[in-house]
């Protein structure tokens, strides 16, 4: 017999059956329902479901009845649609910062957003190329951290740390903990970083996230910097692949094969003028490091630096330190 206290949960269990079972390729008839509901030891009446149904959609709960050989009932919408899902657990499968175990648990949650048989569309793989995992487990946690001392304004503490070809940690500083300021958190590259402000060199500096270890809100608060002084994105672009390097106005030239790519890394609003012979040039801030100027080798002659000279000197010192790597005996 059922118990009173089940009956009195009724509704619950009801909304309960009907947004995990049902979706509108699935619908469920009454006498399904009541089979589910006596699955918890709910003794359920066809008219008391119908003014159940009634109550959920009052409440809010969207509710259709699809009529064919039989009349069944389903959720028809919900908080996420199947294809914002979809979309959801395509970005956690490729994104490099969470690993493979937080992935998993995350499009497990994802899927209960759904009907189960929904769901069954979500555990699929998704293959990125050159998508590699991070292998840190508590980034998760150093974010949530992170983001508590921005608003609290206070200071954080942490160990940074590269790995040997072992895939061991090697703490910089010997492990000496990082002291300073959170400002903002910042998704470039497929890699979350925290930009921090710096009081002993008044100036903004940044970090990977998977690459920090112990992060720890501190009761002392922030160093107070000037705001005007803070842009986020010009400080990622000024930080190009989040690089430090000299800050210098630079005058490019591409061959118009390369359009799209000039637009995805220098963004809709670059000015590209016309030149010679099908090529463009743009007029940009970058940064000269070993990024940038990689990232402007790999076009090979369908791209070119025009100005400044101290960027040309970079490159032509980066091509003939790869010349002598790979010049023959």
């Amino acid at each position: 017999m059922a118990s009173s206290s089940n009956q009195k949960l009724k509704l619950l269990y009801l909304m309960k059956i009907l947004f995990e079972r049902t979706d509108v390729q699935v619908p469920m008839t009454i006498a399904e329902i009541v089979e589910s509901l006596a699955g918890y030891d709910i003794k359920a009446e066809r008219k008391s479901l119908y003014s159940d149904m009634e109550l959920l959609r009052q409440f809010g709960v969207d509710i259709e009845m699809q009529r064919g050989k039989t009349v069944g009932y389903y959720i028809a919408e919900r908080q996420f649609e199947l294809p914002e899902l979809k979309l959801l657990v395509d970005a956690v499968q490729s994104c490099r910062f969470i690993t493979k175990r937080k992935s998993e648990e995350l499009i497990k949650k994802l899927s209960s957003l759904t009907s189960s048989q929904q769901a069954k569309q979500l555990r699929r793989q998704v293959f990125v190329a050159d998508r590699a995992k991070t292998i840190n487990e508590t980034v998760y946690y150093s974010i949530d951290q992170i983001h508590h001392a921005i608003g609290e304004g206070k200071k954080i503490a942490f160990q940074y740390f590269d790995y040997d070809v072992k895939k061991k940690r090697v703490f910089r500083r010997r492990g000496e903990l990082y002291l300073t300021t959170p400002v903002s958190l910042c998704w470039n590259n497929d890699n979350y970083y925290l930009i921090a402000y710096s009081a002993k060199y008044d100036d903004f500096t940044h970090y990977r996230v998977d690459r920090m270890s112990g992060v720890e809100v501190l009761d002392e608060d922030g160093d107070s910097f000037d705001m005007d002084k803070f842009n986020i994105a010009e400080h990622a672009k000024r930080a190009f692949g989040m690089y430090d390097g000299e800050l210098v106005r630079a005058r490019l030239a591409f061959d118009k094969s390369l359009v799209n790519v000039v637009l995805d890394h220098f963004g809709k609003d670059v000015l590209m003028l016309p030149s010679t012979d099908g090529w463009f040039e743009i007029s940009v801030h970058v940064s000269i490091s070993p990024v940038f100027l990689a990232w402007v080798f790999q076009f090979g002659d369908c791209a070119e630096i025009k100005e400044p000279d101290s960027l040309i000197v970079a490159m032509r010192e980066l091509a003939e330190k790869s010349i002598r790597r790979y010049s023959a005996e």
